[in-house]
């Protein structure tokens, strides 16, 4: 098996979730049902010097809120939400763009993302992630 130092090398895709992994996991909702989520510079701070190495990014959650694609447009990467099925759309996202799956990471939180998590090179989750991620 590869060590992780030697997979990170050959890096060309980070896949993010969004909610619990952009986000503190947590929506505010107010009396007119409209959400809200709080973020984290860093994050955006980090996101920007990962593009210094050339290295794409994009967000994939299943999440229909606009917030995503806002938070996205803010730090200049792809996201494609309201998505049912991140296997297939992490698995149609490289091979649309010529990466192996073998040199992508994604990095989730929840149940909904194992599938996903699974058929890429390299796995990441935050501290916080379900037991099973």
């Amino acid at each position: 098996m590869r060590k992780l130092s030697e997979k990170m090398s050959n890096l060309k895709l980070i896949v993010y979730d969004f909610d619990g992994v952009m986000t503190d996991n947590k929506v505010m909702l107010d009396e007119f049902g409209k959400e809200t989520v709080t973020v984290n510079r860093g994050d955006g701070y980090g996101v920007g010097e990962i593009k210094k190495l050339g290295i794409e990014q994009v967000i994939i959650s299943t999440e229909t809120n606009n917030v995503v694609r806002k938070r996205a447009e803010k730090l200049k990467i792809d996201v494609i939400n309201a998505v049912q099925d991140k296997k297939s759309t992490v698995e149609n996202y490289c091979r649309e763009r010529g990466y192996s799956l073998s040199e992508t990471m994604f990095i989730g939180n929840d149940l909904n993302d194992f599938e996903a998590i699974m058929i890429c090179g390299v796995k990441g989750a935050p501290a916080d992630a379900e037991p099973e991620i």
